[in-house]
């Protein structure tokens, strides 16, 4: 079914899902998941564990997922985080574009374990302007002016990659679009571009990376914060019982 959506706003259950009175909970269960996930647990099976305990909603046991995060992993991916001056930056065009939409309509932006901002939305083969479309781009070029050389990649099997990067040509940036986004990325990291982007796989396969979206969202966006505190450590008991004969 086609995208017909003009923005990419809350889910209308967000209000109550994403409450202060929910976030205690939604912190500890991300913190849980972590715990499990750096021992080596499978992510379908820790993810049930987790959010049965919890007993939490679907669209919060995604929101868990995405931000969960082992620690050690958290960690290399904050150390290996660094600033767009003077770089070339390799940029995961829809990534980055699709959350800004997002954040800009109103709709819920996590704050990671590994502290990246995600969205919930995603693009799962289609994507369509909406009514934020230009001025994510805007807050995203903004963010990326500091950089040395800037190059935008798009999924082409995505809908409407080559119309975006036509866009963004017009405008004066560097952009395509390309078979495999992320092995593009991943290959201009290899020989020393600094990779725009918060996918999480993607971010394990580049030596370095920028947090773009930390400073190019509004201070209105709505940001829900499930990092671990500061200093979280990965070798503490588990915050959850989990039975060895299961």
């Amino acid at each position: 079914m086609p995208d017909r959506r003009r923005h990419r706003g809350p889910h209308p259950e967000d209000a109550r899902l994403f409450a202060e009175a929910a976030l205690p909970t939604l912190r500890a269960a991300t913190a849980e998941l972590s715990w499990l996930l750096g021992r080596g647990y499978a992510e379908a099976a820790a993810l049930r564990l987790v959010g049965d305990h919890h007993q939490l909603h679907r669209r919060q046991r995604a929101a868990v997922a995405r931000a969960a995060c082992a620690p050690a992993v958290a960690r290399r991916r904050r150390a290996r985080t660094l600033p767009v001056a003077g770089r070339d930056v390799v940029v995961d065009g829809f990534n980055l574009v699709v959350t800004a939409e997002a954040a800009l309509a109103g709709a819920v932006i996590l704050r990671c374990a590994d502290g990246r901002l995600r969205d919930l939305a995603g693009v799962h083969g289609t994507w369509r302007r909406v009514a934020e479309t230009e001025a994510a781009l805007a807050l995203l070029l903004a963010a990326l002016a500091p950089a040395r050389r800037v190059r935008w990649l798009f999924d082409r099997p995505v809908s409407n990659s080559g119309r975006l990067a036509a866009r963004l040509r017009a405008a004066g940036a560097e952009a395509e679009a390309v078979d495999r986004t992320d092995a593009a990325v991943a290959a201009l990291a290899a020989e020393g571009w600094l990779a725009a982007t918060a996918d999480g796989p993607l971010l394990d396969r580049v030596p370095a990376s920028a947090d773009l979206l930390a400073g190019a969202l509004p201070p209105a966006a709505r940001v829900v914060d499930l990092a671990q505190p500061t200093g979280e450590s990965d070798a503490g008991p588990s915050p959850i019982r989990v039975s060895s004969s299961t």
